[in-house]
């Protein structure tokens, strides 16, 4: 099983438009084989200290059977278009890929 967290920042006042397009582009991937889980998140208010909080990042939450199939996702048709949409909406993105020990 592979995990992946990807912090994404949009620009100021993108996100809910970014938002927008990435729901809509969720069951494309999900139907994918080996897709797991997949899904964006913001953060949430916890009050505990030591969490920062960034309204303009989103986090994408994904799980996958295997690495290739991570890398069948990122080079699908939709995947390609959805860069392209979102392209001018985004000023950064973090990628963590994970292996469970």
């Amino acid at each position: 099983m592979i995990s992946v967290v990807a912090s994404i920042t949009v620009k100021e006042g993108k996100r809910e438009e970014f938002l927008e397009i990435f729901h809509g582009n969720v069951p494309k991937v999900s139907n994918e084989e080996g897709c797991v889980e997949y899904f964006p998140a913001i953060d949430a208010d916890s009050g505990i200290g030591v969490q920062a909080l960034d309204p303009q990042v989103v986090t994408v939450m994904e799980k996958w059977q295997n690495m290739e199939a991570l890398h069948r996702h990122l080079e699908s048709a939709h995947m390609l278009e959805y860069r392209e949409r979102v392209k001018d909406l985004v000023e950064g993105v973090s990628l963590k890929v994970l292996r469970q020990v």
